[in-house]
């Protein structure tokens, strides 16, 4: 998994402050790296927009090779290094800045933390999925995986009983990697929707607010239903191990993996 990124409380673009430079008191526009006037590092004072910190739109489709060239030419910029014997006030923006570039490009890199990025800026609700293992009932069921969530916990709470009873371990492997494989195929189809969900976005750039809008949400409810899914894969995997751990205590060999 990419680490999740360090966010600076985000506010719309339109809103945010001019920054102002600390060493010549210029203002400068609020995606300016360096003052205009005598080209010193700016602080931060940014207003939590990864694409327009690297200078792109506001897309899911990126160019990843181009996402990287821009990383390692702002971060050369940005290093610490070139500003060692630099004031105090540099020496914090090249630090802040620096961190900053490091947060943003974990999350562009990634299509889906991209995607998450991108619904926070845009004022949507983050896309979380509790897990289901744990009981909690802060998240429901999306409407669209009802009838594999029900399938999934039925064979579950069987292939416990049949552990906790001594029923063949390899038995139970097996029904639980048949149980394992709708889910997945859930999956894939939803990775193809969030691919086909993200071209629809980069071609309304110049769409109405409600088209754009609309998408969004669609962006939204997919990847909650992702994270929910990968949550149920995480829960069978967990299962496997318990099945492991019981067949090594009866001596058995535990399943070995493909």
């Amino acid at each position: 998994m990419t680490p999740e990124p360090t966010h600076i409380p985000l506010r719309p673009a339109d809103s945010a402050p001019t920054p102002e430079c600390r060493t010549c008191g210029a203002g400068a526009p609020v995606d300016e790296h360096f003052c205009p006037q005598c080209s010193r590092i700016l602080a931060l004072g940014r207003h939590g927009d990864y694409f327009a910190f690297f200078g792109l739109p506001r897309t899911l489709t990126l160019d990843a090779q181009d996402l990287e060239r821009r990383f390692r030419d702002l971060s050369r910029k940005f290093h610490p290094d070139y500003y060692y014997n630099a004031s105090p006030a540099e020496r914090l923006a090249s630090l802040e800045r620096s961190s900053y570039l490091n947060d943003a490009y974990r999350a562009l890199r990634s299509p889906v933390s991209r995607i998450e990025h991108l619904l926070a800026i845009e004022g949507l609700p983050a896309a979380t999925a509790d897990d289901p293992s744990t009981g909690s009932s802060a998240v429901k069921v999306p409407p669209g995986l009802l009838e594999e969530v029900f399938a999934l916990n039925e064979e579950l709470d069987e292939i416990r009983d049949g552990r906790e009873s001594g029923a063949d371990r390899a038995a139970l492997r097996d029904r639980l990697d048949v149980a394992r494989q709708p889910i997945e195929r859930k999956r894939d189809e939803h990775e193809r929707q969030l691919q086909e969900l993200a071209l629809r976005w980069d071609s309304q750039q110049s769409a109405g607010v409600a088209e754009k809008r609309a998408t969004l949400e669609a962006l939204r409810e997919r990847l909650l239903e992702r994270n929910y899914i990968n949550n149920l894969l995480a829960g069978i995997a967990r299962e496997m191990a318990s099945l492991d751990v019981a067949a090594a205590t009866d001596g058995q060999e535990p399943a070995s993996r493909g």
